[in-house]
């Protein structure tokens, strides 16, 4: 089903709509729909933008244990594969459908996601504007993402991947008064999102296929 310094060769690569690249929060009042039944509790807690910096921690592995297996199968059954670059543009890719999300951008939504995931923020897109909302939100920093799974099943490729991140988000309503949030402090979200490609496929672009929270 659909998807934060970037390099040179990374704003290239969106360019090409995440060439060989290619949980869930998509906002910080606008959720994407879940069952009531898969719903965990989070507890968030703001942390002052300033101090995120000296919070990080280092990467540690690119590929968890349980991954590596369906890495192997994928790098084997497509030898251009490249789990570096996968996760650049996994990256790239979390900042641009997040942002998407925040901005009611449906047409970007429409190509960096499956028609199933781009119809659940196209549904939260149309509950934040009936209630005149507004988000105004901002991913300050990756800390982390790694390749939590992989698979391959026939020729269709399925990769979860891990993001530890920081967002500043301010929902307004509709006369610009701030209902909730703050610009000042940043909420650690933890979001497992998965992508799909048919490799050796003519499209080359992987799309978020699935979201969820952890």
């Amino acid at each position: 089903m659909f998807l934060l310094v970037i390099l040179a060769m990374i704003a290239g690569f969106m360019a090409l709509q995440l060439y060989r690249v290619l949980g869930k929060r998509t906002g910080h009042e606008q959720p994407l729909p879940k069952p009531a039944e898969e719903r965990t509790p989070l507890t968030l807690v703001p942390r002052p933008i300033e101090a995120i910096a000296d919070a990080r921690e280092p990467a540690s592995r690119m590929v968890e244990a349980k991954a590596e297996a369906g890495v192997r199968a994928i790098i084997a059954a497509d030898s251009s594969f490249d789990a570096t670059r996968f996760l650049q543009g996994a990256q790239a890719a979390y900042r641009m459908i997040l942002e998407a999300f925040w901005q009611g951008d449906e047409e970007q939504l429409g190509w960096l996601a499956e028609p199933g995931v781009r119809d659940a923020f196209v549904a939260a897109i149309a509950e934040r504007n009936a209630a005149g909302h507004s988000l105004e939100n901002r991913l300050v920093s990756i800390e982390r993402a790694v390749i939590a799974d992989a698979t391959l099943e026939g020729k269709v490729a399925r990769i979860t991947v891990r993001f530890d991140a920081d967002i500043a988000a301010v929902t307004r309503d509709a006369e610009s008064v701030v209902i909730a949030g703050s610009m000042t402090d940043a909420v650690e979200t933890h979001d497992a999102w998965t992508f799909t490609r048919t490799l050796k496929s003519s499209d080359p672009n992987w799309k978020l296929a699935d979201t969820d929270e952890v």
